[in-house]
């Protein structure tokens, strides 16, 4: 019987393989025919772009575990590679893998800021401050073509619409000139994902993310403009990265962090298979490790969906975890249960945003 092809990892790929999403009614699996071709140079693997129709743009939950109920994701898929994104699975939904194909079949939002407009006008919308990069990254690096998160911030800059911004990306130092405005009303706040300072690390964990140092120089940019930033570690690996929380913490409050979050990793549905994947790939020494503590850490199982549970986990790992955050925290003098406050009153509603003219016409 022929034996199973080993998957060929691709440089600046996170994933290791292509496999089928769970909606999927046929699995493939490549196996050695014996005529040689396993030596074969692969194909270059391309990232393709393509708009995405869309009916609406904002995104509601009513997640316990989330401070939002408003959301934006500008693109589907993230060319950042992270191998632990929890959004991988939700490439499945349009019969692609959650594996290399959602690193490198991406889709964007073309008609993000007209469908925005569209909603906050609707005579019965309630602002509600709206998070920007809940899923996928909103500056991965197909923004600096497509604009796509910066035409969103132009209308609700211009609307006076309270938000928030979640990246691991440099790139949003681009846009302080529009948000910098919007944070001496506390219209806006930031949050820069910083998962390790290992370069090593991040080089395969999350292959095209902006470097460690990016991001600290990202939050003291923000810092420095008067825009709130905090930092966001997420997401804590057992054994891989945890030891690193103090550090982390440390160097963001050196930087102008005000606030800190953090998240245990998460792996649902084909995640953890992906993510296994890549431990026998490119950590086996730790892999073994790694299963045990987040076991220890989810009840026995891969992944713990439950609400009050899946963000931080349980058990005795898990509280000494919350509790070496809590105090780095206040070690180093960042607020870790804030809420920010944004300010709503501001909020330009209906017809009143498209200027003094059509406000007179509509008291004719």
């Amino acid at each position: 019987m022929p034996s199973p092809i080993r998957p060929a990892v691709r440089n600046g790929r996170g994933a290791v393989s292509n496999p089928a999403g769970r909606f999927e009614p046929t699995r493939a699996e490549a196996v050695d025919d014996g005529w040689g071709t396993i030596e074969e140079a692969l194909p270059p693997l391309e990232t393709t772009v393509q708009p995405e129709p869309a009916r609406s743009i904002i995104s509601r939950n009513k997640s316990p575990d989330i401070s939002f109920d408003q959301s934006i994701n500008p693109y589907r898929g993230c060319e950042h590679g992270c191998i632990y994104c929890y959004a991988r699975p939700s490439h499945g939904y349009l019969n692609l893998s959650p594996g290399l194909d959602f690193e490198t079949r991406l889709f964007y939002k073309a008609d993000a800021a007209r469908l925005l407009e569209q909603e906050l006008s609707a005579k019965n919308y309630r602002c509600s401050p709206i998070t920007i990069g809940a899923n996928t990254d909103p500056y991965q690096p197909i923004e600096r073509e497509y604009r796509v998160t910066r035409s969103i911030i132009e209308v609700l800059a211009k609307r006076r619409h309270p938000f928030s911004i979640i990246t691991k990306s440099a790139m949003i130092e681009r846009d302080i000139d529009l948000l910098a405005p919007l944070a001496k009303d506390n219209l806006v706040y930031t949050l820069v994902s910083v998962t390790t300072l290992d370069n090593d690390i991040k080089r395969t964990l999350e292959p095209r993310t902006a470097s460690p140092a990016a991001r600290l120089r990202a939050i003291r940019s923000l810092s420095s403009a008067g825009i709130p930033v905090g930092v966001m570690i997420a997401p804590v690996i057992p054994v891989l990265t945890d030891a690193e929380l103090e550090k982390i913490i440390e160097a963001a409050a050196a930087a102008g962090a005000r606030s800190a979050g953090y998240v245990l990793l998460r792996l649902p549905y084909e995640l953890k298979d992906l993510f296994r994947e890549w431990l026998d790939e490119h950590e086996p020494l730790k892999a073994k490790h790694v299963w045990s503590r987040l076991h220890d850490m989810r009840g026995g199982r891969d992944n713990d969906p439950r609400w009050g549970h899946r963000q931080r986990g349980e058990g005795q790992y898990a509280d000494l975890l919350a509790q070496r955050f809590a105090a780095a925290c206040m070690r180093y003098g960042l607020k870790h249960r804030e809420r920010f406050v944004h300010n709503t009153a501001l909020f330009v509603a209906g017809s009143a945003a498209s200027g003094g003219e059509s406000r007179q016409m509509s008291l004719l």
